[in-house]
């Protein structure tokens, strides 16, 4: 993602009590957004953290991830992020890396393991002192770390175990021995012809899991496993050569499941019982608010008495 600033996005969430109060749809969209956020500069993410209504937190480097760890009141969130995958190398790169044994049972990709066991000391330091309900988010490879850090959350000291697992574009990340071994809810979400998704190969032995959310090729939100979701990546694919543009790596970017996941919600609560929406909550108007931290690694005052000072 080119350098941006907070102030040119538009964020549709702004958090005004727990997360979670809202339906899985609406903490989609907030998750998709913090995600989109982690590519920022760490200011910048601050920033529009702040933004959509956290007050405090901190950021981790090692292993050539970064974590942000945001908070208010009510909950924490945890985002990882990786460089964002745009050339076919990448791709090619992690595609063909080999599993190892993981710490719990089965296999986990190799590079990533070695990227968490880097990072997740920093983070699991850190939520040992957390008292308030628990998220892990991320998209594209920030998915895949989020994702092997909260199972290890799960299995840890930690006391605050986590409520639930978003990730937006994720790869598969382990054997099915690993990714079943944990019991978390996890709400993974493939837009269309998202090529990362479908990466690392299960001829490989690698394997998805948690509830997938799948975005069509006409922006709905549907079921689509076996041919019907073959069939409906090929018919995107043909129209996206059509317009000379292949959809395989525009259907990862983050503004796009953002994008996706924010017209599903529209749709969706206007039904009269539209699946994981709450009809009574509505979309507000964007909102000021100030930055999560101003330092990194340092926490800063609430908002609430930023305004009154």
């Amino acid at each position: 993602m080119k350098k941006r600033n907070a102030s040119e996005f538009v964020f549709k969430s702004a958090l005004k009590g727990p997360i979670r109060d809202l339906s899985v749809l609406r903490r989609s969209l907030l998750f998709s957004e913090i995600s989109m956020a982690a590519y920022l500069s760490n200011e910048q993410c601050n920033l529009a953290a702040g933004k959509l209504g956290f007050t405090d937190g901190k950021c981790f480097d090692g292993g050539g991830v970064r974590a942000h760890w945001f908070q208010n009141r009510f909950d924490s969130v945890v985002v990882f992020r990786e460089t964002e995958v745009r050339r076919w190398n990448q791709i090619a790169e992690y595609a063909n890396a080999m599993t190892t044994l993981a710490e719990t049972v089965g296999k986990v990709h190799s590079q990533l393991k070695t990227k968490a066991d880097a990072i997740w000391p920093q983070v699991e330091s850190e939520l040992a002192k957390n008292e308030k309900s628990l998220w892990f988010c991320g998209h594209s490879l920030g998915g895949a770390m989020a994702s092997i850090c909260a199972w290890r959350c799960m299995l840890s000291y930690i006391k605050s175990e986590p409520e639930e697992l978003y990730t937006f574009g994720s790869p598969r990340v382990g054997s099915q021995k690993y990714v079943n071994h944990v019991k978390l809810p996890h709400f993974r979400w493939v837009n269309n012809n998202d090529v990362v998704t479908r990466l690392p190969r299960s001829l490989l032995g690698y394997r998805h899991t948690g509830t997938e959310m799948y975005i069509d090729q006409l922006g709905r939100l549907r079921e689509m496993r076996g041919w019907r979701g073959i069939s409906d990546r090929l018919r995107a694919g043909g129209f996206g050569l059509r317009r000379l543009n292949t959809n395989w790596l525009s259907d990862h970017s983050s503004s796009g499941y953002v994008d996706g996941i924010f017209t599903i919600v529209r749709t969706e609560e206007n039904k009269p019982h539209g699946r994981y929406a709450k009809p009574s909550e509505s979309i507000g108007p964007p909102t000021t608010a100030e930055p999560a931290t101003q330092n990194k690694g340092t926490r800063v005052r609430e908002a609430q008495q930023q305004r009154s000072a």
